[in-house]
């Protein structure tokens, strides 16, 4: 497994498809074996055969304690404050293509402009601006799954912000779901541009979310001159201290969020992407035992 990935076994991380909240979930609980919970097969309840002994009751299993709050606790000494640090921070965690799947590969360029800083004007457009003081780093990794089989091309990209302080980077979780709201139509580029947006956020314990610190997803439709018709987007975005990480979908012809008999389905690597960065952030900043 990839460097970071080794814990995505059994978490899970909530997104928004389809207007629902889902859980893009990895490890045994995955398993459709018929079981019950205690090991009981789901025929558990028939009587037992005549002359047979019967076996005693399972015991009432423990109740596991829902978690309150992350289990993260970051080292004073590791967090970065200045932008160098901040910079190898977001390049050790930014997901690459390894962590989306095997079919993914990297684009040209690759990472983004250490200075690229994305605006939304008051036009609903999006425009490069200047890096706010909070911030002391921020790095996007572009991916794609080339066109192949009839399928078009899928474009990702993962982005890291590394801000000042924890509050900073609560800020920007607000103003992200924010401007779905004020914009709902968006201009991302000449000939590219997305519809009816629409934006939830999941602080720690509520929609699944026991990743992050706070969670939100966005989907709408995305329009393409390069791509034919309607195709969907989808941006999932998460917190761990002062570090945002989110991940994007741009639709292909071929692709959907959920796998159906005739589309490739993308929710799995775009949840696989967005964790292991997660996990990353934790390896990177926690206090070692």
């Amino acid at each position: 497994m990839a460097y970071g990935d080794r814990r995505l076994l059994g978490v899970c991380c909530a997104v928004l498809v389809g207007g629902l909240i889902v859980s893009g979930c990895a490890g045994d609980d995955d398993r459709d074996d018929g079981a019950k919970p205690g090991g009981r097969s789901s025929t558990s309840g028939a009587s037992a055969p005549s002359g047979t002994a019967t076996a005693a009751p399972d015991p009432t299993p423990t109740p596991v304690a829902t978690p309150t709050a992350l289990d993260f606790t970051p080292d004073p000494k590791r967090v970065p404050k200045n932008a160098a640090d901040a910079r190898r921070l977001a390049l050790a965690v930014v997901a690459g293509p390894d962590a989306w799947g095997p079919d993914y590969v990297k684009r040209t360029p690759y990472l983004s402009d250490p200075d690229y800083w994305p605006v939304l004007g008051d036009g609903c457009s999006w425009e490069t601006g200047t890096r706010p003081s909070d911030v002391l780093s921020s790095v996007t990794a572009y991916s794609e799954v080339p066109a192949a089989d009839g399928r078009g091309t899928l474009r990702v990209a993962a982005t890291v912000t590394v801000h000042r302080t924890e509050d900073d980077a609560d800020w920007e979780m607000a103003e992200t779901l924010e401007e779905a709201l004020r914009c709902p139509n968006q201009r991302l580029r000449d000939g590219e541009r997305i519809e009816g947006l629409i934006s939830l956020g999941n602080p720690f314990g509520l929609g699944g979310n026991y990743t992050a610190t706070d969670s939100l997803g966005e989907r709408g439709g995305y329009y393409s001159d390069a791509v034919p018709g309607k195709q969907f987007y989808g941006w999932y975005q998460s917190r761990i201290g002062q570090v945002t990480v989110a991940t994007v979908v741009k639709g292909a012809p071929g692709y959907s969020e959920q796998a159906t008999d005739t589309t490739v389905g993308t929710v799995t690597a775009q949840v696989q992407a967005l964790v292991t960065m997660l996990e990353r952030v934790k390896d990177e900043l926690e206090v070692q035992s």
